[in-house]
């Protein structure tokens, strides 16, 4: 199972920026773009900020009984990259 998930957020200096999630149970494709950019950049590791909301994003849709498999994908690929 495959998702894509995105939100936009302001950051401190208060340009917007997304980003997008691809979701799988074996691997997460991590991609940012602030407002402020033409590119998408796919080299920026992601904050533990950026952590929780993927989990809190996945929790809210376990919770409606979808994905949660993926949830605990997660957590367990968030546990092993030390955030």
């Amino acid at each position: 199972m495959k998702n894509t998930l995105s939100w936009t957020e302001r950051l401190p200096d208060g340009v917007k920026r997304e980003t997008r999630v691809r979701v799988s149970l074996r691997a997460f494709k991590w991609q940012f773009k602030r407002a402020d950019q033409e590119q998408w950049d796919y080299d920026h590791t992601p904050t533990a900020e950026d952590w929780d909301m993927l989990e809190n994003f996945m929790t809210r849709k376990a919770a409606r009984g979808k994905a949660p498999k993926i949830l605990d994908a997660i957590k367990t690929i968030r546990a092993k990259a030390g955030l």
